[in-house]
């Protein structure tokens, strides 16, 4: 064991620097002496208000400011939110990735785009293995999830051993591969668990979460009742199970399959190279193809499960896909279910195509990723923590999650809920936070990355409810008389052709508020500038009760 310095005595440090009081951008550093590792680096989405951002990041200000001890990332599985961030946090903080095989196929296509393939240390992980990094040894546990190859992490610290789940469920009977290492978990908590980081996602739902393998006899019960008709399903690219068991029912069915959207194109190629997806013979079509085949002999599998606008669905909905159009009588079926916030544009989507004559269905064919209470209860007996530390929710399922730690007999002593930034110093004498290290969104806009804040959002904000007036006028250098103008031009303020009258007094007041500086000998462009703004603002505030962004343009000649 490293010697111990006054600054951490002997304690672990948990540091969550995303991924709380949100569903995306899970990131979470351990720190014990002059070692830091992290669990995962995701992503988050762009909330309504955040207009024109293409994804979030999290904040690594910490990371960076600690990079000669940063060890290494370990990933839990090959979501956007637990991987999405990586490229663009590589460019900083460059150290190796650890992670099953399917989810580093993941990650490398990611990192091809980005042209970091090459420079980027990446090491595959089987199940079982330990990797020591500094003062830890971390161990991957198989698990269950949306996705194949996801792991649990067991960390070995000298404060104790820490478990975190990453995303799971609990499934007997997955699609592929073996369910989760009940055994393993079970074994480690007899060693002593000092914490568990738990997936809250699904903490609100009672009961156990339902086998992947449900959906796969729903799907054949919604082929069987099909045979007339073309099937469109759409459902998250990642879900690889999923689209396993849609090729299933499509070739017990004598249909063929093509596959549409660049994300699902993607995860397929990847999975089926890796081993991770059967493709029976001939069975996948090109989409150009498909009017080559009858309409009951053909599936379409697509993204837009959760009303993207510019997924593939949402452009067939829309009329806009260059390749496939709704018909009357296709048959749709959602297999996903809305992410919260989601609700509004996944409804949008489905009216539209039960408007072109679609016969569409989201009810039973879906089955969650996520523990439900039981599930989270059978890993908390079997893992036995002393600490229950929520992680993976917004605060109502973390606080939700808690209560299930209370409901097992766990003090509020011992459930720590953490915010993002939070440091947790926690050893076998007790867990308090000590401390706050930044943490926030960094926003990608195009290839722009955090050149976008809160300033900038505002101003889009003030565009986008009451747009923008500009002033424009040519002054006289040396005299300060006006040449020209101030002529008006408005953008999203209001129609001009309408409001000849409105203009023209506006323009009054211009007149006015030039006279006034002149009278007063103000040559100051900053002060004129300020007038200007004043005088019109009250202006039309008064006429129109809007407020307008005011920009004056002075030229000099």
């Amino acid at each position: 064991m490293k010697k111990e310095t006054k600054q951490n005595s002997g304690k672990l440090k948990i540091i969550p620097l995303g991924g709380l009081e949100q569903i995306g951008m899970n990131i979470t550093a351990f720190e014990y002496d002059d070692s830091i590792i992290v669990v995962d680096c995701g992503l988050a989405f762009p909330e309504d208000d955040m207009l024109g951002i293409d994804l979030v990041i999290p904040d690594i200000t910490y990371l960076r400011d600690n990079i000669d001890r940063v060890k290494g990332f370990f990933i839990t599985h090959g979501h956007e939110d637990h991987i999405g961030a990586i490229p663009y946090v590589l460019k900083e903080i460059n150290v190796p990735i650890y992670a099953t095989k399917l989810t580093i196929g993941i990650i490398d296509h990611k990192l091809e785009e980005h042209d970091l393939l090459n420079k980027t240390k990446r090491k595959v992980v089987q199940y079982g293995q330990h990797i020591n990094l500094g003062c830890f040894r971390v161990e991957f546990i198989k698990t269950n999830h949306s996705i194949q190859d996801a792991a649990a992490l067991a960390i070995y610290s000298p404060a104790g051993i820490v478990v975190h789940t990453g995303d799971f469920k609990i499934d007997y009977t997955p699609v592929f591969g073996d369910a989760i290492d009940l055994q393993r978990f079970g074994e480690i908590g007899k060693k002593g668990v000092l914490a568990l980081l738990c997936d809250s996602t699904n903490a609100e739902r009672e009961g156990f979460t339902r086998s992947e393998k449900s959906v796969g006899i729903a799907l054949d019960n919604i082929f069987a009742e099909h045979t007339k008709t073309r099937i469109i399903i759409a459902t998250f690219a990642s879900n690889v199970d999923r689209v396993q068991q849609i090729i299933n029912s499509a070739h017990k069915f004598g249909r063929k399959v093509a596959i549409e959207g660049r994300s699902m194109v993607n995860i397929i190629k990847i999975a089926s190279e890796l081993g991770y997806l059967t493709l029976p013979d001939n069975i996948l079509i090109d989409v150009d193809a498909l009017r080559s085949y009858p309409d009951e002999q053909t599936v379409i599998i697509t993204t837009g499960s959760q009303g993207e606008s510019m997924a593939a669905l949402s452009r067939m909905a829309n009329g806009t896909h260059r390749k496939v159009s709704i018909k009357p009588n296709d048959t749709i079926v959602f297999s996903s279910n809305p992410i919260p916030g989601n609700e509004k544009s996944v409804t949008g989507i489905i009216n539209e195509l039960m408007r072109k004559g679609a016969d569409v269905i989201f009810q039973d064919v879906h089955v969650s990723g996520h523990a439900c209470k039981e599930d989270i209860k059978l890993i908390y007996s079997l893992v036995n923590p002393k600490y229950a530390i929520p992680v993976h929710g917004e605060y109502k399922h973390l606080v939700a999650q808690a209560k299930i730690a209370e409901e097992l007999g766990y003090d509020s002593e011992h459930i720590k809920i953490l915010s993002s930034g939070d440091v947790l110093e926690i050893d076998e004498n007790g867990a308090e936070i000590t401390g706050k290290v930044p943490v926030g969104n960094i926003m990608v806009d195009g290839l722009g990355v955090g050149d976008v804040g809160n300033i900038v959002l505002r101003d889009r904000q003030k565009l986008a409810e009451d747009g923008i007036i500009i002033v424009v006028m040519t002054l006289e250098s040396g005299s300060g008389q006006v040449l020209a103008g101030p002529d008006i031009v408005s953008r999203g303020f209001v129609y001009v052709r309408n409001s000849e009258s409105l203009m023209d007094e506006a323009k009054s007041v211009l007149d006015e508020t030039m006279n006034y500086c002149m009278d007063h000998n103000i040559t100051d462009w900053g002060k004129i500038k300020t007038e200007i703004k004043d005088a019109l603002s009250d202006f039309v505030w008064k006429e129109t009760k809007r407020r307008p962004m005011i920009m004056p343009i002075i030229m000099e000649v």
